[in-house]
């Protein structure tokens, strides 16, 4: 830590974390932690150089108690107790180098531990440094920097290579590092990022594209009245407006980079594909690759920043990439990315019951005071403080955006002559603007109308830190009056499913409400409706609505269609032994797709706990809550079906074909990737089914379905699934995704076989319609 900040804090404390870098709760002087070897928190920042492919190093000052008069990374420093490390590497950065960035600058590559002993056994270093990687286009001018003399002596670029070479010599000149140990990764990024080869990166986007099957959605508006007509156009606009606040819920640079890659799209074929991958993913993660970074930092936009330093006479100031990490965020940006999961605990724990609420609402963010202040440019005489985390409402994160929505969403919502479209409408934008969405869901859940509109924050997928967080989202879509009708019979059987669910008679709801079904031939969509497309989909999430109203489902009839055609069809053909392959048929996927969503309206929601505590399934499974609740819906919703039949309410011929439609849409959903929650639920339910013989492998790698066995095995994991949402059982919940949710001999076998004969993952839709009111 700088001179400047000992002399404000009379001595600078460390948070002692424990050898696997954990907090331990105990705080003590940086002398002593040294002392005594204790386990603390640091942070690196190398700038980097693209144009000369060179980092900048500082020499530290004779003064320093650690490596006097040594050449080091560009700017480091200890995170001092309570505070965190994003804003520690900004500080240190304008601090030592008087260099001003902001967030977006940094990009956390990884961490490194070092362990050492230096003066004589005196300094014990026992450290858990964060590392971050400022990219620049230029070397930053040398009389551009302000350096803080008691920690910096001087500065000076030099290539990567050179310095890789020099640390591999042990210079002594030079702090050492082992380039053959962690911080080999440094230099193994760079190289990588840099020295990439074009044909090769094209080629593997190329692969990453085809696995998504274009299609065109579109229907006949020959229901619609001339006044929805009108108020479609506004519509449509409004959800675009979704597009643009998931960009930022993603992460805080996307917008940017989508920007960027859409501007220069068209000047290299590599440059399109980026673009073109990008498009489907909305964020520079594969959605089929367990969340794979396929762009880098070096792909993101440029950004200038005219005052970050000292002023250089006919410099325009310092150009940089607007960065992201490798790996995924968890938290996207719904929480600060240095937040970790206890941090956000104990400052719940010091909130009134009021505010603990909000803070774990489907409908704000979390930020930092001491990013504020950064930001502002003010005093911080917070360190340590508890409460550096604060609650902000999506109406006023969001609010300009949110406004531009209500607005289109009013001037619909006047022309429409429908009753409850003109409802929904009015009461969705007054949501955007008040953060209470209560009654616009009601709103949405009575919607009769031919022109079917589902606009606002729904899911939590994107939050993998507790599942908390909402993202939006639009569906607009041509209600499918025929379809509607024959579908009444799943909303009806609700109470009577709920009432025969396989789990204890404690657990069951009395009071479940009956959920309207609508189908819709789907015309536009957007927001959080990347990589593989919905089916179908159950809201509203609000538990209360749950609670008192039941939800209502709606089923996307054409991409039903589509997915069959393209995907479930040719899986069969590949996966499924050839004697059951004739038992693949429309009807029974999409009846099951209807059962999923009706099965996301009963069992435990709102639930009481052991100590009598009552709670939410969402609230008490956290992260592993999505997965959960996608394979409850899976497979109650196969077990439904069973119980439909036994009851006379279908057809026995639905039988055979539904559980082999089930197993060849088992596939279908593991290919979406294990870190996403529906290939993550797909993958248990596949392997507890195996496990218990009820889906056979034979000798040539397809895989059939023994009927003697599917339908106990299929109720017992229905049972335990149940039960543990029931309990609030996080930690049984986390051991059965744990030993389930993997990637099994057959399901590689069956993977690969996909692959060779190169069946689409999912479906990439366009939207004629929309596109001519957006255009």
């Amino acid at each position: 830590m700088s001179e400047m900040k000992k002399q404000e804090v009379e001595e600078e404390h460390l948070d002692v974390l424990t050898k696997s870098g954990h907090k331990t709760g105990i705080s003590k002087p940086r002398k002593e932690v040294h002392r005594d070897g204790d386990y603390h928190g640091a942070v690196h920042v190398w700038i980097y150089a693209e144009s000369t492919q060179q980092l900048l190093l500082q020499q530290r000052s004779h003064r320093k108690d650690s490596w006097a008069d040594l050449w080091d990374i560009s700017s480091a420093g200890h995170i001092s107790a309570g505070d965190s490390s994003l804003i520690t590497a900004r500080r240190e950065v304008q601090e030592e180098l008087g260099l001003t960035l902001p967030k977006d600058a940094f990009e956390f590559i990884f961490v490194f531990l070092q362990e050492c002993v230096i003066n004589d056994g005196k300094y014990i270093n026992n450290e858990y440094s964060d590392v971050y990687l400022v990219t620049t286009v230029d070397p930053i001018p040398l009389e551009a920097f302000t350096l803080q003399e008691t920690e910096v002596s001087a500065v000076k670029y030099i290539s990567c290579e050179d310095y890789k070479k020099l640390l591999a010599k042990e210079d002594s000149d030079y702090v050492p590092y082992d380039v053959h140990g962690q911080y080999g990764q440094l230099f193994a990024i760079l190289e990588k990022r840099y020295k990439e080869n074009t044909v090769a990166r094209s080629h593997t986007l190329q692969k990453q594209l085809s696995r998504y099957a274009p299609i065109s959605l579109s229907a006949e508006f020959t229901g619609l009245t001339d006044s929805d007509r009108e108020a479609l156009v506004y519509i449509v606009k409004a959800a675009a407006v979704m597009d643009e606040i998931f960009y930022l819920q993603s992460w805080y640079s996307n917008p940017a980079l989508r920007d960027w890659l859409k501007e220069h799209a068209d000047t290299s074929e590599l440059n399109k594909l980026k673009w073109s991958y990008y498009m489907i993913n909305k964020s520079p993660w594969s959605c089929l690759d367990e969340d794979e970074a396929f762009l880098t930092t070096a792909d993101s936009a440029i950004r200038l920043l005219s005052k970050a330093t000292r002023t250089v006479k006919e410099w325009k100031g310092l150009e940089y990439r607007a960065a992201f990490p490798v790996l995924k965020p968890p938290g996207a940006n719904f929480y600060p990315p240095d937040m970790d999961k206890r941090e956000f605990e104990i400052w719940k724990g010091s909130l009134e019951k009021d505010k603990q609420k909000e803070a774990t609402d489907f409908f704000s963010v979390i930020k930092r005071h001491s990013e504020f202040i950064l930001d502002s440019h003010l005093s911080d005489n917070r360190a340590g403080d508890v409460n550096d985390l604060y609650i902000v409402p999506y109406s006023q994160e969001y609010k300009s955006l949110l406004a531009k929505a209500a607005d289109l969403l009013h001037k619909a919502g006047d022309i429409t002559n429908s009753p409850s479209l003109k409802r929904l409408l009015h009461s969705k934008a007054d949501a955007f603007l008040s953060n209470d969405y209560y009654d616009s869901d009601i709103a949405w859940m009575e919607l009769d109308s031919n022109l079917d509109v589902t606009i606002g924050p729904y899911e939590t997928y994107e939050d993998k830190v507790f599942g908390y967080k909402a993202t939006f989202e639009a569906y607009i879509g041509i209600r499918d009056e025929e379809a509607t009708a024959q579908l009444k019979l799943f909303g009806d059987s609700l109470q009577l499913l709920e009432q025969n669910l396989p789990m204890d008679s404690s657990y069951k709801s009395t009071d479940v409400n009956a959920a309207p079904i609508r189908v819709i031939q789907l015309i536009y969509n957007s927001g959080d409706v990347k990589g593989p497309q919905t089916l179908a989909f159950n809201l509203p999430n609000d538990e209360r609505i749950v609670q008192e109203r039941g939800s209502s489902m709606v089923m996307l009839k054409n991409v039903s269609e589509a997915k069959f055609v393209h995907i479930l069809l040719p899986i069969a053909a590949a996966c499924v032994a050839t004697e059951q392959q004739e038992f693949v048929d429309f009807d029974s996927f999409f009846t099951h797709t209807i059962c999923h969503e009706c099965c996301h309206g009963i069992g435990p929601h709102t639930i009481t706990l052991p100590n009598g505590r009552k709670s939410t399934v969402r609230l008490e499974l956290q992260e592993f809550h999505s997965a959960l609740e996608e394979a409850k819906a899976d497979i109650v919703g196969l077990w439904a079906l069973r119980f439909l039949i036994s009851q006379d309410l279908l057809s026995e011929t639905l039988l055979k074909s539904m559980y082999v439609s089930f197993l060849a849409g088992c596939y279908r959903s593991v290919r979406f990737g294990l870190e996403e929650a529906h290939g993550k639920g797909q993958a248990l339910q596949f392997n507890w089914l195996y496990e218990k013989g009820a889906f056979v492998l034979d000798s040539e790698g397809a895989v059939s379905v023994d009927f003697s066995k599917i339908e106990d095995a299929v109720e017992s994991l229905s049972r335990e699934i149940l039960t543990i949402q029931a309990k609030g059982d996080k930690v049984a919940a986390g051991l059965l995704l744990q030993k389930y949710s993997t990637m099994t001999e057959p399901l590689q076998v069956a993977l690969k076989k996909l692959e060779k004969v190169q069946v689409p993952v999912d479906v990439a839709p366009t939207f004629p319609i929309a596109d001519k009111i957006l255009q």
